[in-house]
């Protein structure tokens, strides 16, 4: 085992040194002094902080004058720790974060502009995704908070084989989608209609209401920035998730519960591609085939005929079309040292590199999509180490990635940057809402009411 790190370790350096000079890189800072890095990453699983970990000792090998401490954060604490050490004085000098937790950080004055502006420089601006690239943009257009650097398209997952049995048609509209959940939903046979959030503390909820609100025309605010928070169509999309949510597996939920789906238990679930290796293979689906997780799963066999049976619906209609993704930055917050500055600087245009970038998305199959025009047909970014992409076939994936550049979100609004729209995100102040009617009990007005008193304290 330590032999097949090490040797992947030394593939990597020679790689990533023979291709540094795509991204413009340079072997040494120009500091003379040591200089300390301190990355957080929102990448916490053991496996993939060990690959993170080798590209790191791979560039330092090639900069001996910077050390970086990789720092792993759950991204439901990202926000609140980047506050709390805004407030110390204790930044850390690089960040792995989404683009609602960017822009609401970047409105408050904490991530550097100008940092992101000479990595895009050094990267070339042209080569992202326009999509993905406005997610990031400030309010004052032509700056950004992040520059992007891997993103995921959410949409439902449902058993295409059971739906052709029962006669139902694909869950692309809201008619369709609640005529499934509700037909296939027998808790007596411990059976579900589909997963959506319940649970107040996580950006689950959010990333499944979003579509259902938008293709609603229904919105935060509007263009002009006026919380429009408490209308009709509002109401109409909470009363729908409300009553999507009454065919979930009991309990508050989250993404965890996918384990339904895997184990036969469930006809659709939202999700995003990160779940793409788990439909595809076995050792990657071991951890929701057992019973650990869930008192009312006894653990299932794998089933190899899932991902052939399984498709996916990106596009929600009912007053219009809507989609939902999201994309992952790697920032830089405002920092008193230009000497860091520079050096994360460097280390974030390495990462950029065309063979520590594919090595850094290999780490989620499925889940970190490229946000460069050109990398998903390249041979060496679809063969993956599980071979799960060969499973969907290039041309799927090519058009999954291509998705990254029409994702909207409630920051844009006819063109225009929210930026209220990030902060009320990463206060969870919709997930809270939606907790407070499917789990409490509460009515919605009364629901909706407590919640835009909260977005009007917020934008006060």
């Amino acid at each position: 085992m330590k032999k097949s790190i090490v040797l992947l370790l030394l593939s990597i350096f020679l790689l990533s040194f023979s291709s540094y000079i795509f991204a413009g890189g340079q072997e040494e800072t120009a500091s003379s002094e040591p200089v300390e890095l301190e990355f957080w990453t929102r990448q916490t699983q053991s496996d993939r902080m060990t690959t993170i970990q080798m590209l790191i000792d791979t560039y330092t090998a090639m900069n001996p004058d910077i050390s970086i401490k990789l720092v792993p954060v759950d991204e439901n604490d990202m926000a609140l720790n980047m506050r709390a050490a805004s407030a110390a004085g204790t930044l850390p000098s690089i960040i792995e974060i989404d683009a609602e937790i960017a822009v609401a950080l970047g409105s408050e004055g904490i991530l550097d502009t100008d940092a992101s502006s000479a990595l895009l420089d050094r990267v070339g601006k042209d080569k992202f995704f326009d999509g993905a690239l406005r997610l990031f943009e400030a309010k004052d257009k032509g700056t950004y908070y992040g520059v992007p650097y891997h993103g995921m398209i959410q949409g439902i997952w449902y058993r295409a084989d059971w739906f052709k049995e029962a006669g139902l048609e694909p869950p692309t509209t809201w008619d369709a989608v609640a005529k499934a959940a509700e037909y296939f939903y027998n808790p007596e046979k411990n059976i579900y209609g589909i997963l959506l959030g319940t649970m107040e503390t996580e950006s689950y909820d959010e990333q499944c209401f979003t579509p259902i609100a938008m293709s609603n025309n229904a919105g935060l605010f509007d263009k002009d920035g006026k919380l429009i928070f408490n209308s009709p169509e509002m109401k109409e999309a909470v009363e729908f998730y409300a009553r999507l949510a009454k065919t979930t597996p009991p309990g508050p939920q989250t993404w965890r519960a996918r384990d339904y789906y895997l184990q036969g238990r469930m006809a659709m679930f939202f999700y995003s591609t990160y779940i793409m290796d788990d439909l595809a293979v076995f050792e990657v689906a071991m951890g929701s085939l057992t019973s650990d997780n869930f008192e009312g799963l006894k653990g299932a066999e794998f089933d190899p005929d899932l991902v052939k049976n399984t498709k996916t619906a990106t596009i929600l209609t009912n007053k219009k079309d809507a989609g939902f993704g999201a994309v992952v930055s790697m920032a830089i917050p405002k920092l008193n040292n230009p000497d860091v500055t520079e050096a994360a600087l460097d280390f974030l245009n390495y990462l950029y590199s065309p063979n520590a970038y594919i090595t850094y998305l290999h780490m989620a199959v499925g889940g970190m999509m490229p946000v460069f025009e050109g990398v998903a047909n390249t041979e060496r970014f679809l063969n993956d180490p599980k071979g799960v992409y060969s499973k969907y076939g290039a041309e799927k994936i090519i058009e999954i990635t291509e998705g990254l550049n029409k994702i909207e979100s409630f920051g844009i609004v006819e063109g225009n940057r929210i930026e209220a729209a990030s902060t009320i995100y990463s206060k969870k102040i919709i997930p809270q809402m939606i907790y407070k009617i499917t789990q409490e009990g509460m009515d919605v007005d009364k629901a909706m009411a407590w919640a835009e008193a909260e977005m009007k304290k917020l934008i006060n």
